[in-house]
């Protein structure tokens, strides 16, 4: 259930129409997730002492979200949009149907591609640090590890935004402004 102080309009008296979902900490962590991963991806090569720091960043901002799925606000919470892999495949064979449920928070198929998201990039963070220590410096299958949970992130964020249309487009509800301003249709 939703709380009364999300779903009051400013004026303190009338229902808003919408609800607050996206708490600042998961929005600035997701914008700010998206441009260190371009300008990781664009600086690989060709400026390493950047590409390292934003890896460092990404690294910690992964880590802060972790903790915050953990003891952040409701939606932010891992128990919020962790579920089983039968509810996920049962909620994509609803999707392609076109009758999926609506979620508030995430849903099944969006929970699991945080969880894998999150995986990736922290591979892709500890492979990275690894590359810069002496003890792994230079060695071949971590840079093609680092290298390949790259792309295969790019494919993971592909469908992620694929999904983001997909269910703004079924649900009729724009999911990229709900990321910046944090609020989605109450029903």
């Amino acid at each position: 259930m939703v709380a009364n102080a999300d779903v009051v309009a400013g004026d303190g008296k009338s229902p808003s129409p919408t609800v607050k979902v996206w708490d600042p900490f998961v929005r600035i962590f997701h914008w700010s997730l998206v441009g260190l991963f371009a300008f990781s991806f664009l600086t690989g090569d060709e400026w390493k002492s950047a590409h390292i720091y934003s890896g460092y960043a990404i690294g910690t901002l992964i880590l802060l979200r972790v903790l915050w799925g953990l003891v952040g606000s409701r939606h932010a919470r891992f128990s919020d949009f962790i579920f089983s892999p039968g509810t996920v495949i049962g909620f994509l064979f609803d999707t392609v149907r076109m009758r999926a449920q609506r979620y508030l928070g995430h849903n099944p198929a969006g929970g699991a591609m945080v969880v894998a998201l999150l995986l990736m990039i922290a591979g892709i963070a500890t492979s990275g640090y690894m590359m810069t220590t002496d003890a792994y410096w230079g060695i071949e299958w971590v840079e093609e590890l680092h290298e390949t949970l790259v792309y295969l992130t790019i494919g993971l964020i592909a469908l992620h935004v694929a999904g983001v249309v997909l269910a703004s487009f079924e649900h009729r509800e724009n999911l990229v402004r709900a990321m910046f301003t944090g609020r989605k249709r109450r029903s």
